[in-house]
């Protein structure tokens, strides 16, 4: 009777421990603070602090004011409002993420690995797949324009359809003194990312193509003689500084050096394995001022409106931030993947790779593989080979693998190509299955030789 117990309560605990609270967003996580006058002291004093910062305080009032500043923040961590998070185009976003920079306003160091202030989404594109009729599962057979038959998708949608109208007016309608009015554009464009469902929007924005007309309607989608364009291109890291004013627009970015990050050593040349979630962030970015687009009609190469000239000794660290969008490998393998029609497929757990950023438990998956071409669409030969996943574990772990345990390349066939996932298991799903499986094993283990025990110790009374 204990035994059976155990096997029912201690799965249950383990899942409640897993799951954990869910994060309150900051405006009421703020709200929730202010109400505890401990709390509140503490979150006023850090409030001081950073508009302190600003304007030298801590220069005027020395150490005293920085010990003081310090023990706030240390406070502070103990309550929610320290792990708050946004939601992207929640309703009172622009409070939220004030509140959050509030926070970490006093955090310095590099500022592509500032943190994301949203909750993460953890989706994938193979769920966008299965909502979206209009994503081919084989668009390496399809000869017409793709990005054309994404916008006739769009008008028969309505949300897309009056979303798309809404932002299409004020890009394109001329005033006096300007060839529009960019502020309109932008928040128009936000409202369009931001509402209309990815299969949609997506559709329009990182269709596949075969030519050159295609392309040039992929690269347009943005009217970015509008909203990306200007009359003269300012230096990359003016242009950050300028965003980094705006709590929208630095949210957007630091989302984007959060869910874009290339590493080299992962499957899918993401350091959080999710396609679905770079596309995301690189959308977010639309809208803002620091909007980017194609740089040009036959490349996948994407950057902010600047360049790096007279950057002087700031040079290296401007091209490092220009980089991060134009040869970004993880951005162009999601964009590929999206226009093929295809995922990173989930196989069996790996070790996360190591990062100074954020810790992120992630799952073999078969790399999307294959040079960069225009036309973003499938390889049509076998560079998918059966090992992969334990490929990777070999680079990882330095240990030799079995090859007879990998299947026979050829046994896969010439034509095989690669499929969607219909199915998908999140990270924090991935990481607790196997605890969960090998206690409830050993539980029904333990249960079935106290039965036999029984049985036999019966059996020898009689």
């Amino acid at each position: 009777m204990f035994l059976a117990t155990l096997y029912f309560v201690l799965p249950l605990m383990e899942v409640s421990g897993l799951l954990g609270e869910d994060r309150l967003d900051c405006v009421r996580a703020s709200d929730q603070c202010l109400k505890e006058q401990s709390c509140s002291t503490k979150y006023r004093t850090l409030r001081q602090c950073v508009a302190g910062k600003e304007s030298n305080f801590s220069r005027a009032t020395g150490l005293e004011a920085k010990d003081e500043c310090k023990s706030a923040m240390e406070a502070l961590k103990q309550k929610s409002l320290y792990n708050c998070r946004c939601k992207r185009g929640m309703k009172k976003e622009k409070n939220c993420l004030r509140i959050y920079w509030s926070m970490y306003q006093s955090l310095q160091g590099n500022d592509l690995l500032e943190d994301s202030p949203y909750e993460p989404v953890n989706s994938r594109l193979s769920d966008i797949f299965r909502l979206a009729p209009i994503v081919s599962v084989e668009p390496a057979l399809s000869k017409g324009n793709n990005c054309l038959d994404a916008a006739k998708a769009c008008n028969l949608n309505d949300t897309c359809k009056r979303f798309r109208s809404a932002y299409i007016t004020p890009c394109t309608s001329s005033t006096s003194n300007e060839i529009c009015n960019k502020r309109k554009c932008h928040k128009a464009l936000r409202l369009f990312f931001d509402k209309v469902p990815p299969k949609h929007s997506y559709g329009m924005l990182f269709c596949s193509c075969r030519d050159i007309a295609c392309t040039e309607r992929r690269r347009q989608t943005i009217v970015p003689v509008c909203s990306y364009e200007d009359k003269e291109k300012p230096n990359c890291l003016n242009l950050q500084d300028s965003c980094k004013k705006n709590y929208i627009c630095r949210s957007r970015l630091a989302d984007f050096f959060t869910n874009c990050q290339p590493e080299s050593r992962s499957i899918s040349s993401c350091l959080k394995e999710n396609y679905a979630d770079c596309l995301l962030a690189y959308s977010g970015l639309i809208g803002t001022v620091m909007t980017p687009n194609y740089i040009d009609s036959s490349s996948l190469s994407v950057a902010p409106w600047c360049d790096c000239s007279n950057s002087g000794n700031d040079i290296e660290e401007c091209l490092k931030f220009l980089n991060f969008f134009q040869d970004n490998t993880c951005l162009k393998n999601a964009i590929q993947a999206f226009g093929n029609g295809t995922d990173v497929t989930v196989w069996q757990p790996i070790l996360p790779v190591q990062t100074t950023t954020a810790t992120t438990t992630t799952a073999s998956r078969f790399k999307s593989m294959g040079s960069e071409s225009t036309n973003n669409e499938i390889s049509t030969h076998n560079d998918l080979p059966a090992c992969a996943n334990l490929q990777a574990q070999k680079r990882k772990s330095n240990e030799s693998v079995d090859t007879e345990l990998c299947l026979n390349e050829n046994a896969i066939g010439k034509d095989n190509t690669v499929r969607v996932s219909t199915s998908h298991i999140s990270s924090e799903n991935s990481s607790a299955l196997p605890t969960s499986f090998s206690l409830s094993t050993l539980l029904i283990l333990m249960t079935i030789a106290l039965s036999i025990s029984l049985f036999l110790s019966s059996s020898e009374t009689l």
